[in-house]
């Protein structure tokens, strides 16, 4: 799926360029998690972690799931979506293109497959 809009590819470029942003995007595209996972994943205070995440998930770079326990308890976790980054340089004109996943079409394939009994 491609991102909708056009995001400016100065501010992608610049949330990109934040190390912590870049170690939470790698991180979280392993496996989903915490906050206070990444938190301990990528070296930084959960306060640092949380406005990364926030800006990342304001470019539809990260994404927001609810996790529920055994016991029923529930936990936000954190996973990448960012699959692809295109830059076109047209006529003096930059355009940028982000793909991500698209978690609704994957999960129905997923399902879809499961119930033909494809691997």
């Amino acid at each position: 799926m491609q991102s909708e809009g056009n995001p400016d590819p100065g501010d992608v470029f610049a949330v990109l360029a934040d190390d912590y942003a870049r170690r939470i995007l790698v991180a979280a595209d392993r496996q989903p998690m915490t906050a206070k996972a990444l938190s301990e994943a990528c070296d930084s205070s959960l306060a640092t972690v949380y406005r990364r995440v926030s800006t990342l998930q304001e470019y539809g770079l990260l994404e927001e799931r609810t996790a529920v326990d055994p016991d029923g308890a529930h936990r936000s976790e954190f996973v990448t979506t960012l699959e692809g980054l295109s830059l076109e340089l047209t006529d003096g004109d930059l355009s940028l293109t982000l793909d991500t996943r698209d978690e609704l079409a994957d999960n129905f394939t997923a399902l879809w497959d499961d119930l033909r009994g494809d691997e």
